[in-house]
């Protein structure tokens, strides 16, 4: 690449994302010469629009060395916030709401006029009684939507009016209505897709079924969690005569009722993808369709497009055909129940004696599918997820682990089967299409974590990582001669998932092993959709993509109806351009949706541990900082800080090269992977971080 002094000739565009400590960074929308990576902008620049915007901007500092550059802010091109949502406030000086999103730095100011208007407001609460708002000091301490009207210029306030109450903060549901709002995701469907899809018949007519490949007479089943509701793909398996494996992947034909240029496909576009909170969703598609029409609910006919694979004791696909189908799921079955059944629980497997031959099958396949993922180095993270469990009353009443069992693995074998295969034949077929794709990891972030993972006595085993150190000798004219150490980082090494498969099995059952796969996986790039196929490096494809779960993800629709497409010898739906906008706009919802559910679980975190304040814990340290250290506690699937100045005994340091913080008068030290024995002592509802001290033995002075 070649550097240039500095990119200003132009007007740079890009979406400016502030910090909470007020600094930002843009994006530039375009590959700039010269530029690696985002643009900073310092506070007083950042200050000059809101977080979301789309901004123009100058260069006012560039390192040619680095690429780096820092920037200012000349216009507000777009902006990204029509509304937000925030706490009412009633000050001496005006009302204002104060945004939940700490990076929307500016209160908005609301008129007194604009805050309730004539009749007042009424307020709906699940499991409370209603409110009515008849004056503007009654919102004291509410949250709220407000509707900006006014963009600020500068330092001033942005300029408001009420639009929505969604009641007091600790409301029922509240937090998630928050959740939505924050983060754009759209929740009311317009009249429009109701109506269309309320106008689609419920049952299959004879003209439906024609020309499609009748598949009623197998006992094909679902296999899902527990509190599902919406069925995509349901499965069938059973040994061949020449001792191959017959395996069926039926996944809704979502395509059959969402049609492009329709009210609803411009919806389903635009969400990108189905949204789950702990206690509730927000679909992608109307419910008459993501949890009745397109379903595979059990004993009813459906509509499926079907995967048809032949697969050898090797785990190789050596036949494999598609084609729109018809099918009635014999059972709904949950991972639990075929988890029983397969560890031969007596009263399942007698309930389900028809299936239970199938299950087995199931098993086993599943297993061969595994072993050769594993021959070609796919990385299996097989990491266990929060469960937050609630009462009756919607209160939060615990937080567990949830670990895969072998019904999870077999539907994940399956899918991957089923997506890879439709991946090679579109592409095979010369189709244009939409990937899921994985790339290779940044060197440097690669070259971090080796340096962690060494730490633990583990290496990736890459041969030429790391850094070298050499003694550069210069003489001088009048003789002398000078030392210098210098050191120098080398990126042209050659990484692949295999290094990343051999460390996780090196690692497994050690209690860091959560830890290092928690930080390989922050080492690795976000997989995401492109027109073009880049390969997925986690799962050591060299073609991928999404099919299974049209239901919840556009992207799986765009398969649908490029494989469509295929079947009736047509030409291709999309051309690369629509494709790669469509790519984008998923990849986008995606995040935006992984965001809200991420947040939104560790805001309940936070809230369930009020009550535990003063309470000590057995934690293990999963990162260090110049700060402190964070911790997770195992009995609940929690993080916080310890922050360094609390620390008992003595004054400690943070040693960069290392990682660990150190004792400057006894060498006590702290390192990623230790246990500690923790005391919960503050929780910041505002900020939403737990705060912990060491708990020490008083007589002795020492750590526990």
């Amino acid at each position: 690449m070649k550097p240039v002094r500095k990119p200003a000739s132009r007007l740079i565009s890009g979406r400016l994302q502030v910090h909470r400590d007020g600094f930002g960074f843009v994006t530039p929308d375009q590959p700039i010469e010269g530029l690696e990576g985002d643009i900073f902008l310092p506070p007083d620049a950042a200050a000059k629009a809101m977080h979301g915007d789309t901004v123009g901007i100058r260069i006012v500092r560039f390192n040619p060395r680095d690429g780096r550059a820092e920037g200012d802010i000349t216009k507000v091109i777009a902006r990204g916030h029509t509304s937000v949502v925030g706490k009412f406030l009633s000050r001496k000086r005006g009302y204002f709401v104060q945004p939940h999103d700490e990076r929307l730095r500016q209160w908005i100011h609301i008129p007194e006029k604009l805050a309730v208007p004539k009749g007042g407001l009424s307020v709906d609460r699940i499991g409370a009684k209603p409110l009515t708002i008849k004056k503007a000091e009654d919102l004291d301490g509410m949250i709220v939507t407000a509707e900006i009207i006014d963009y600020p210029q500068e330092d001033e306030n942005p300029v408001g009016r009420i639009v929505e109450v969604l009641g007091k903060p600790d409301d029922f549901g509240v937090d998630v209505e928050i959740m939505i709002r924050k983060h754009g995701i759209p929740h009311h469907f317009p009249p429009q897709v109701i109506e269309q899809a309320r106008s689609m018949p419920a049952e299959i007519s004879d003209g439906e079924r024609a020309g499609r490949e009748d598949f009623r007479s197998y006992d094909i089943v679902t296999i899902d969690g527990e509190t599902a509701r919406d069925f995509d793909d349901a499965v069938w398996v059973d040994r061949l005569p020449n001792g191959n494996w017959g395996l069926q992947v039926h996944i809704a034909d979502v395509s059959h009722y969402v049609r492009p240029g329709t009210p609803i496909d411009a919806e389903a576009a635009m969400r990108g993808t189905s949204v789950y909170f702990p206690d509730r969703a927000v679909p992608m598609l109307p419910v008459e369709l993501s949890t009745d029409i397109c379903s595979l609910r059990p004993h009813v006919d459906r509509l499926v497009m079907s995967a048809i694979l032949e697969i050898d004791n090797h785990g190789d696909v050596v036949s494999q055909r598609f084609t729109r189908g018809v099918i009635r799921s014999a059972e709904r079955m949950t991972y639990t129940a075929v988890h029983k059944i397969l560890e031969g629980d007596p009263e399942l497997r007698e309930q389900y004696a028809p299936l239970a031959d199938c299950f087995d099958k199931m098993r086993e396949l599943a297993l061969i599918l595994n072993r050769k993922r594993v021959r070609r180095g796919s990385i299996d993270f097989d990491l266990p997820e929060p469960i937050l469990e609630f009462n009756e009353f919607g209160e939060m009443i615990d937080i567990s682990r949830s670990d895969r069992n072998i019904a999870h693995r077999i539907i994940e074998e399956f899918m991957l089967a089923a997506n890879e295969a439709v991946a090679n034949h579109i592409t095979e077929a010369g189709m244009a299409m939409v990937y899921r794709v994985h790339e290779t990891p940044d060197p440097n972030k690669v070259i971090a974590f080796e340096e962690i993972a060494r730490q633990f006595g583990a290496t990736l085993g890459i041969k030429g990582i790391g850094s070298y150190k050499f003694h550069n000798m210069t003489r001088h004219a009048d003789g002398r001669k000078s030392r210098r150490d210098v050191t120098v980082t080398d990126t042209n090494f050659k990484v692949t998932s295999r290094h990343y498969q051999k460390l996780i099995a090196a690692m497994e059952g050690k209690p860091e092993e959560r830890i290092l796969a928690y930080l390989m996986l922050r080492s690795l790039k976000q997989a995401r959709y492109s027109e073009e196929n880049l390969g997925h490096f986690a799962l050591a494809s060299d073609c991928y993509t999404h099919f299974t779960s049209p239901i919840r993800r556009y992207p799986d629709l765009l398969v649908h109806r490029a494989l469509g497409a295929l079947l009736d010898h047509a030409g291709a739906p999309y051309s690369e351009e629509q494709l790669k906008h469509l790519a984008d706009q998923s990849s986008f919802t995606e995040r935006r949706s992984s965001e809200a559910e991420r947040e939104l679980v560790e805001w309940k975190k936070v809230k369930f541990m009020v009550d535990h304040v003063g309470e000590e814990f057995d934690s293990l340290i999963i990162s260090t900082t110049k700060y402190g250290f964070f911790v997770e506690l195992a009995e609940f699937f929690v993080e916080g800080l310890v922050p360094i100045d609390t620390l008992p005994g003595e004054r400690y340091g943070y040693e960069e090269n290392t990682r660990r913080i150190i004792g400057q008068r006894t060498r006590t030290t702290y390192s990623i992977g230790d246990k500690a024995r923790v005391r919960l002592d503050r929780v910041d509802g505002v900020e939403r971080r737990l705060q912990f001290s060491v708990v020490t033995d008083r007589k002795k002075g020492r750590k526990r």
